[in-house]
């Protein structure tokens, strides 16, 4: 088994990727545009045709993730590997806050102390 396979790290990242990429063609589509892909998952999978946004996002997100051929989590390291600047502007960030504690090397300095600049 390969090393990566058990990199927290990477598959915060590999799944940070694939969130931020399935939101961006999730943004760029209108109201309408989400509907007409929810409807059309709906009819394909025999599915009720969604009648609240929320469950229309949900089967859109399903299709946008099939139509952006995202890659298995192995290709995707072998990818990041070769060049993890080309993926730095896709990461949103979340994976950082999947990444286990370590204590010893926290860049959480912990609470901020009492009589701080805090307004009331």
């Amino acid at each position: 088994m390969d090393r990566q396979d058990e990199d927290p790290v990477l598959r915060a990242k590999y799944r940070d990727y694939c969130s931020a990429r399935v939101a961006d063609a999730l943004l760029a589509l209108s109201p309408d545009e989400v509907y007409t892909l929810a409807r059309s998952e709906a009819r394909a999978t025999g599915q009720v045709p969604p009648e609240r946004f929320s469950d229309s996002i949900s089967l859109a997100t399903g299709k946008i993730r099939e139509r952006l051929n995202l890659p298995e989590f192995d290709e995707w390291v072998r990818l990041y590997r070769m060049d993890p600047e080309a993926f730095e502007p896709f990461l949103m960030g979340f994976w950082e806050s999947e990444e286990p504690a370590d204590p010893v090397h926290s860049r959480e300095s912990g609470p901020p102390e009492a009589g701080g600049d805090a307004e009331d």
